[in-house]
């Protein structure tokens, strides 16, 4: 349109103008029938993961076949779920002729539940460009999004590594006989002198010692507060999706140390039961149980908790109660439960530490304002400390941990509790 404008102030260049506009049309009708002349000139897929494991990147794959006899250049448009909010979605790729591709991207989903994904849409291209042919592929896949399996796998292979420190995992020496009798058995050179059983040496008239084994099959509930306490997001994820993603592996890890393992939750009533149990199944059901977890929004009763355990769970248990307490105030409220439920079983108590306060309190101040605001960030802090001292001294364990460090803290803290004999 511009060198036609220009055309009439130089009127020898209407024809060059012309024949170069004759040229594009040819060059247009060249290029769009070598991309429609084809029936198939493009099949792709995408292959999805079962399920995606929350708050980890999960992998897509595409694979792409290029049935042209010449290269053409892609734009790849994947239609993923709403939940991601990504509206820019672009993948440019040139393909060879007559190949194949394949490709990946990743997605971090932080909320569970279905996540739908739309149409695989491929716009084609030859060497011209002037041109794009769309082809679409996989309409409609639902894939459902569940606590991170991937980190469970991750755990599993450092709670049982030989050089657990550089995983944050740490060894903790075993404190005396905190084992199970198994059998009595002939002394041999380095069995333990203060395992001699002198009643069947005097029997048998040749020493004898007491032979034990590790105390086994010990019930370990994780119990999840999801009262709106849990709603505080980190780093996009809730603190009740770290929970159950800590809560998910800290099973597996008691079931491979031959421990039962169990879950519940809890706010206005105790839901999603999984009694402790050892059999082959147990991480399926406790997977299930987590899946659709979900805040109320309530403020947790823990007086229902404690006459649910009570009534419940009969046999001496180790209780890893994943809730949040910003006050001494708070915990207060709550403590008489929590003695009664430490009076029957061993209760471990796991908040978390506010990591935003943390970077406010780090921050230098500039004005008055500032400095006030940063004591009032400080009290808050100082009062987890002394939260953790206050269930101490009724003689309750506690974790104070940031969300990024749950997992690790709480199979150090499982680790501790079985190398000493606690429970």
């Amino acid at each position: 349109m511009i060198l036609y404008v220009v055309s009439f102030l130089f009127p020898r260049l209407l024809n060059i103008v012309s024949f170069l506009l004759l040229g594009l049309i040819a060059l247009t009708l060249l290029d769009t029938l070598l991309l429609f002349s084809a029936k198939k000139g493009i099949l792709a897929s995408r292959i999805l993961p079962e399920k995606l494991s929350n708050g980890d990147q999960n992998p897509i794959q595409l694979e792409i076949e290029n049935f042209y006899t010449f290269p053409i250049y892609t734009n790849i448009i994947d239609e993923i779920p709403e939940q991601f909010q990504v509206r820019d979605f672009n993948i440019e790729r040139k393909l060879n002729a007559t190949s194949s591709s394949k490709l990946e991207y990743q997605l971090r989903p932080v909320e569970r539940g279905e996540y739908h994904f739309g149409k695989l849409n491929i716009y084609a291209k030859s060497v011209f460009g002037l041109v794009a042919r769309r082809f679409t592929f996989n309409d409609n896949a639902m894939v459902p999004n569940y606590p991170s399996f991937i980190q469970l796998k991750k755990y599993d292979l450092m709670a049982f590594s030989n050089n657990l420190l550089q995983y944050g995992i740490k060894k903790v020496r075993r404190l005396g006989h905190t084992m199970e009798f198994e059998q009595i058995k002939d002394y041999v050179l380095g069995d333990d002198l203060r395992t001699i059983n002198w009643k069947a040496t005097a029997k048998r008239n040749a020493l004898m010692v007491n032979q034990f084994q590790d105390e086994k099959s010990q019930p370990v509930y994780s119990v999840i507060d999801k009262g709106r306490v849990m709603k505080m997001p980190f780093n996009q994820l809730t603190l009740l999706d770290y929970a159950i993603n800590a809560s998910l592996v800290i099973s597996n890890v008691a079931l491979k140390k031959q421990d039962k393992a169990g879950i519940f939750t809890f706010s206005k009533r105790v839901e999603n039961r999984v009694v402790a149990e050892r059999r082959t199944s147990q991480m399926n059901l406790i997977l299930e149980g987590l899946y659709n977890v979900n805040t109320d929004f309530f403020e947790s009763d823990f007086g229902r908790l404690y006459a649910d355990i009570k009534r419940n769970i009969t046999h001496r248990s180790l209780i890893l109660l994943y809730t949040n307490f910003e006050t001494l105030d708070s915990l207060h409220r709550q403590l008489p439960y929590l003695k009664g439920i430490a009076k029957n079983h061993l209760l471990v108590v796991i908040f978390f530490e506010n990591t935003e306060l943390d970077k406010f309190i780090k921050a230098p101040a500039e004005t008055i304002q500032q400095t006030y605001d940063k004591v009032i960030a400080e009290k808050f802090a100082f009062e987890k400390r002394l939260i953790v001292n206050e269930l101490k001294k009724y003689g309750i364990y506690s974790i104070l941990t940031t969300p990024e460090n749950l997992t690790l803290d709480t199979i150090n803290k499982y680790l501790e509790i079985k190398a000493r004999g606690l429970l």
